[in-house]
């Protein structure tokens, strides 16, 4: 990939590296570098830990996985009110785990984070499932759950209809119940926000978004692309050009390939 260094970024990736940090606070640090400068993470990391132990306080000794993912479903979602946002998705504010905490809703990734977090206090070891367009917990290998439905326990059936809904053709696969770790989960959440952003014309943010998920994966095509895109739009002529073009090196056979030499064109005719 090629850029500029950007001290800013290196921080973070720094930060995002560092094992003395988990992902709660990592998620946290996200948000606080770009829309919260402010944002006080250890009143947040206490708003989960509250949770968590008055959780604890409701359960019998009985340790059935059954019996303790149904207690942290009635907790979460009946009693604190926890819940997905379908008519108000792709709002970036839901990509922000403090926002989740504060107003009570949020989509599949961050609601699954907070549900993963809270389960540990009773002893619940949940993962992280990175599912095709829709992040979700797992607990072994037999029980897939979705905090985005109030913790719903889903079949073979439930994950290939919701592959049907986001990506059509798409067969159900056994890899894609993998777990993720904490970078994949940050470049997602990015990935996410650079959508939003870009919908929302706030390009400056999409492109930081995009150099956080270059400086994890460096040779990611598609975010290339959107690097150059976005320089586009934002009439960084030079830079934008050398993004499309670095695209084009990766990705000589890829489906858009048509539209981004027209772009280049039509960049070099504004110059």
């Amino acid at each position: 990939m090629n850029g500029k260094f950007d001290p800013f970024v290196a921080e973070w990736i720094a930060f995002v590296r560092n094992p003395k940090y988990n992902l709660v606070e990592k998620c946290l640090k996200f948000a606080q570098v770009l829309e919260y400068p402010d944002l006080d993470v250890e009143q947040y990391i206490g708003s989960i830990r509250r949770m968590g132990l008055t959780l604890r306080e409701k359960v019998t000794d009985v340790k059935n996985p059954t019996y303790l993912i149904s207690m942290l479903n009635e907790y979460l979602f009946e009693e604190l009110g926890f819940s997905g946002d379908a008519e108000d998705y792709f709002n970036p504010k839901y990509n922000f785990l403090n926002e989740v905490i504060r107003c009570g809703s949020g989509i599949p990734i961050t609601l699954t984070i907070l549900y993963v977090e809270v389960a540990k206090f009773i002893g619940l070891d949940l993962r992280i499932v990175g599912f095709p367009g829709h992040v979700v917990a797992k607990y072994g290998e037999e029980m897939i759950l979705d905090p985005f439905y109030d913790g719903n326990l889903l079949d073979a059936d439930d994950l290939q209809a919701m592959l049907d809904e986001t990506h059509g053709d798409l067969e159900f696969r056994p890899e894609h119940l993998d777990e993720i770790g904490t970078e994949q989960i940050l470049v997602r959440m990015a990935r996410n926000l650079k959508n939003s952003y870009m919908q929302s014309f706030v390009y400056d943010k999409a492109v930081l978004c995009t150099d956080i998920v270059l400086a994890i994966e460096p040779e990611s095509a598609t975010d290339i692309r959107d690097k150059g895109v976005l320089e586009s739009r934002l009439l960084h002529h030079d830079a934008a050009l050398r993004y499309l073009n670095e695209y084009l090196e990766l990705s000589p056979n890829a489906e858009d390939i048509d539209n981004v030499l027209e772009m280049i064109r039509n960049i070099k005719a504004n110059q």
